[in-house]
């Protein structure tokens, strides 16, 4: 049987992040200047823009750009699969090991069913993460090549709808990330998911929205005066 804490604060804490990236998206959506991923996107189409208008030198560093992009889309599904596997390979140990946390209720229920689900629920996410940032791989390896097309085979709006969709996948892929690692620490505790999950999203937001610290008022007024 569940402990009244895992019941509670874990459906919390996937509620807070959830929600966290509903809102974001809707802020991408509707307000792109508001937000640090908005911003990126309308200043990469000026960049592709820049890049069609037939400098192969301009090509050449926008194939060297898009690398860095890839690396970070590998690495992140590299890591998803280390973790997924480090799982498989610690499930039964830490079954083994519940004993020690059966204590106090702090530490929720450490029932086998329950293990499998923490299990479970983790992977879910960590497979997911691995999924988008597979595609994120394949979109952006097809960008490198019709940024390079030539002549007759060029089409600017399809280049550009491929280039978006890679660097979203590679940000969603990132976000799944982040949102397993909370999951991962409810073997310990679910006091510890929801601690861990508000954290996360003091950080993300951090990241993510337009403030001070990022020293980009100026750059938000100039995004928004051409609209």
């Amino acid at each position: 049987m569940m402990n009244y804490l895992d019941i509670i604060l874990v459906p919390l804490s996937l509620f807070l992040s959830v929600g966290y990236h509903a809102c974001l998206w809707h802020n991408f959506k509707n307000n792109p200047s508001h937000i640090i991923i908005g911003i990126n996107t309308m200043k990469r189409r000026e960049w592709l823009q820049g890049i069609k208008k037939g400098d192969d030198k301009k090509a050449m560093l926008a194939v060297q750009s898009l690398r860095n992009a890839l690396m970070e889309s590998i690495l992140t599904g590299t890591i998803t699969m280390l973790i997924t596997i480090a799982l498989g390979a610690l499930a039964n140990s830490a079954y083994r090991a519940t004993s020690l946390f059966e204590t106090t209720p702090f530490f929720g229920s450490q029932t086998f069913r329950i293990i499998v689900l923490k299990y479970g629920s983790a992977a879910v996410f960590l497979l997911a993460s691995f999924l988008c940032s597979t595609i994120a791989v394949s979109f952006l390896v097809d960008a490198n090549y019709l940024i390079n097309a030539s002549g007759e085979f060029l089409s600017f709006g399809h280049t550009k709808k491929v280039l978006e969709r890679g660097f979203l996948m590679g940000v969603a892929g990132t976000r799944m990330l982040c949102i397993s690692l909370p999951l991962l620490l409810w073997l310990i505790g679910p006091v510890i998911v929801l601690i861990s999950s508000l954290a996360m999203l003091w950080v993300l937001y951090g990241l993510d929205y337009v403030t001070k610290v990022h020293g980009l008022a100026t750059m938000k007024s100039s995004v928004d005066g051409p609209n």
